[in-house]
């Protein structure tokens, strides 16, 4: 297992790769989430909708800084496949970067390929929990009151969504949830 960096003497703040999540980087992925959120992201309304699902393979995404025995992860981004009021379309998140180099454009740049490769898939729709100051960087802005809900309390405020087809939203109306599979 690699070790996540924590110390920024340690990383070269421009330079990193984004490449694609594989089964070897799951334990550096779970320290990740825990440096960044603690055990406490189990109990919040987005887990209920990761339980059980299955994340989209394609659009799971790692970043690493650093080259030969020095690569340490840096960043994670999942988006999970969800049905939006009705919509087929997927959940962001997990997006977790290192808390010693947020802010240089490692989950910004995660987030631009996740949603330039959600497009290409055919994905119309996507929700997000966050801060909106954030996510606005990438073009999330907040569900209108009363459209959309979530399996659990969650501060509407911070339900987000973006559109990668225009008038996608005016479609999805109530709950949200994990895919029927089947």
């Amino acid at each position: 297992m690699q070790d996540i960096v924590t110390d920024t003497a340690q990383l070269n703040a421009h330079l990193y790769d984004i490449e694609h999540q594989r089964p070897e980087h799951a334990a550096d992925i779970e320290a990740l989430l825990d440096l960044c959120f603690g055990p406490g992201r189990y109990a919040k309304t987005a887990q209920r909708l990761r339980e059980g699902n299955e994340a989209v393979p394609e659009l799971c995404y790692v970043a690493f800084q650093g080259e030969g025995a020095a690569r340490k992860l840096v960043g994670s981004l999942t988006f999970w496949p969800v049905n939006i009021g009705g919509v087929p379309g997927l959940m962001l998140g997990p997006l977790a970067v290192v808390p010693a180099i947020r802010g240089q454009g490692i989950g910004v740049n995660m987030m631009r390929r996740g949603l330039d490769d959600a497009k290409r898939l055919g994905y119309r729709l996507i929700i997000l929990v966050g801060d909106e100051p954030y996510y606005v960087k990438v073009g999330f802005g907040p569900v209108p009151p009363g459209r959309l809900t979530m399996p659990g309390p969650v501060d509407p405020s911070r339900l987000l969504f973006r559109e990668l087809d225009i008038g996608a939203l005016a479609h999805a109306h109530g709950a949200i949830t994990k895919p029927v599979t089947g």
